[in-house]
């Protein structure tokens, strides 16, 4: 073998392993929005799902005709460390009927002397119920921004899909925990 045509080798494989290592971080950085998505889609690790009126609207209307049955729903709030606020829901239970909207409302509040902007994280319980429990509105979709003292009532409108009780693995679940956990906001955490 020739000298140049080793040379070209060696080039070759070099840039398939350049190639390969952009590969590589490349699907580090698409990782996270990649797991993110498919938990949105699947309920995967107690993930909720995002629903519109007119889904909400679907489901009573399917609760309404199969007489649905009520199912307990714990409420839980938590700051982050470096959060001062107080947050807590306004009932820590509810029971509601299958596919029937309801309303829960948190109470948060800036203990601290500055300004705060806090992101609220959240996950159901068990795991298997995250496919059914559906948000139609939440404060856990934006950011929420508190002055200092200021208290304020945020609410979360949802429904538990009556599917839910279509499926074995929902069997014996007479309860579902829904979890919140505020952290800064990345603007605010400077």
């Amino acid at each position: 073998m020739s000298v140049e045509a080793l040379d070209t080798r060696k080039t070759r494989t070099a840039m398939i392993a350049i190639l390969m290592a952009l590969g590589m971080l490349g699907l580090g950085f698409a990782a996270v929005p990649l797991y993110r998505m498919f938990c949105q889609v699947t309920g995967f690790g107690g993930t909720t799902q995002r629903a519109s009126q007119s889904d909400a609207a679907q489901a009573a209307r399917f609760a309404d005709s199969a007489a649905a049955r009520t199912i307990s729903i714990r409420f839980d709030g938590n700051t982050a460390a470096d959060v001062p606020w107080s947050f807590h829901p306004e009932h820590p239970t509810d029971t509601v009927t299958i596919g029937q909207r309801d309303m829960a409302i948190y109470i948060a509040k800036n203990n601290s002397d500055e300004r705060i902007t806090g992101t609220a994280t959240f996950n159901v319980e068990p795991e298997q119920a995250g496919a059914y429990f559906n948000k139609i509105q939440c404060f856990c979709f934006t950011e929420q921004v508190l002055e200092p003292g200021q208290e304020v009532r945020m609410p979360v409108l949802y429904y538990v899909d009556p599917k839910a009780l279509d499926d074995p693995n929902m069997k014996g679940v007479e309860q579902i925990t829904l979890s919140y956990t505020f952290h800064r906001a990345l603007e605010s955490a400077e």
